[in-house]
């Protein structure tokens, strides 16, 4: 009996309408695709089974130029050139993870390679990016992400020159505001609440200890339940 290859069959599966809600299989089979562009650090657009998608690089968080909330973070700018850098620089092809291929948004979730060479670690290794969004049983590669984002903030590279800029939470733009100004601003550790939108649109925000709070990607952070419904977000427990 002839077998079909593993990546043909995730593709028909695609074409069928089922790859939204089958695993990966635990393939390491690299796929060549076609770049149409690059949004920021971490994110570009490509064409995948003949339709233009949008690929979150798994893994990895950089800083913004166009986020809901705060806008262009500092550094984001760098991250974004750097990334449309490598991605210009030869071929280039996605893996999957074992675990869900697409995430909340509707975004392509794949590690990213140039001639065989990791983005991922590049971005880690130059201090563009950080380790974040650890999600399992997508972490093939967190040891070695990880230890390419210590060797860069070892030798204090770009998010990692201005202390306490790239957190747990993503990024301060404060610390580096702080740095330069030479004043110290008054910070609290309280804003822990998760404002998250899903693909229909919802605002919808998690306490710390409920069911979903921490496979929630926050696309913002509220200090009190209060502000998350002023700025429009509703209790995940509603």
């Amino acid at each position: 009996m002839k077998l079909v290859p593993t990546f043909l069959l995730t593709l028909l599966l695609a074409g069928c309408g089922l790859a939204d809600s089958v695993d990966t299989g635990g393939s390491s089979d690299q796929m060549p695709v076609e770049v149409l562009s690059v949004i920021d650090g971490d994110t570009i657009r490509i064409l995948y089974d003949g339709k233009e998608t949008t690929v979150r690089y798994l893994l990895i968080d950089t800083p913004e130029t166009n986020h809901p909330r705060f806008g262009e973070q500092p550094l984001g700018p760098e991250a974004t050139e750097a990334n449309r850098q490598l991605i210009q620089s030869g071929d280039v092809s996605i893996e999957f993870d074992v675990g869900e291929r697409f995430d909340d948004y509707g975004r392509l979730l794949a590690y990213l390679y140039v001639d065989g060479e990791s983005v991922q670690e590049q971005l880690l290794e130059t201090g563009h990016a950080r380790v974040a969004y650890v999600f399992p049983p997508n972490t093939r590669y967190l040891d070695e992400f990880e230890n390419a984002e210590q060797q860069a903030k070892e030798q204090r590279l770009g998010i990692w020159e201005f202390e306490n800029y790239a957190t747990e939470r993503g990024f301060d733009r404060d610390a580096i505001e702080e740095m330069e100004s030479g004043k110290t601003v008054p910070k609290t550790d309280d804003c822990d609440i998760k404002g998250n939108i899903n693909r229909n649109g919802d605002k919808i925000y998690h306490l710390p200890g409920s069911l979903s709070y921490e496979q929630t990607n926050p696309e913002e952070w509220f200090c009190s339940e209060q502000e998350a419904r002023e700025n429009g977000f509703r209790s995940a427990a509603q």
